[in-house]
């Protein structure tokens, strides 16, 4: 299986009052990543692909400060669903883990219900990761 990886800077916005980015930012950098993935995977805009978020989950591990500069966000795709793409993240910085995630992106029709993934699209993520 292939890991998708994309570093995304941390910014001074980023920092809470505790001096490390606050823990909502990190749906924010997994945002950021699957963006990215959707870009150099798929050749799509993440806004242009009728896809909703799901679900979301961050386990923390350790903060993330200011001087860390960026972290680097892994995502691998475990497997397919009929419409949806579920996608695990490890965040790092430093060589250190500090976060680990899952998510869960559902292709929508114009309705809003749920519908297969496109088959170019799930060509491309099988291909890439190998499914």
């Amino acid at each position: 299986m292939s890991t998708y990886t994309t570093e995304v800077p941390v910014r001074f916005r980023d920092i809470d009052a505790m001096g490390h980015v606050n823990n909502a930012v990190y749906a924010t950098y997994l945002e950021q990543a699957r963006t990215d993935y959707f870009r150099d995977v798929l050749s799509a805009d993440l806004s242009d692909v009728a896809t909703v978020l799901a679900s979301v989950s961050i386990q923390f591990r350790r903060p993330v400060e200011l001087g860390d500069g960026a972290v680097a966000v892994g995502i691998d795709v475990p497997d397919l669903g009929e419409s949806s793409v579920p996608m695990t993240y490890e965040v790092r910085t430093g060589g250190d883990v500090v976060a680990e995630a899952e998510s869960v992106q559902v292709a929508v029709d114009d309705e809003g219900a749920s519908r297969p993934i496109p088959a170019a699209y799930r060509e491309a993520i099988e291909a890439y990761h190998g499914l």
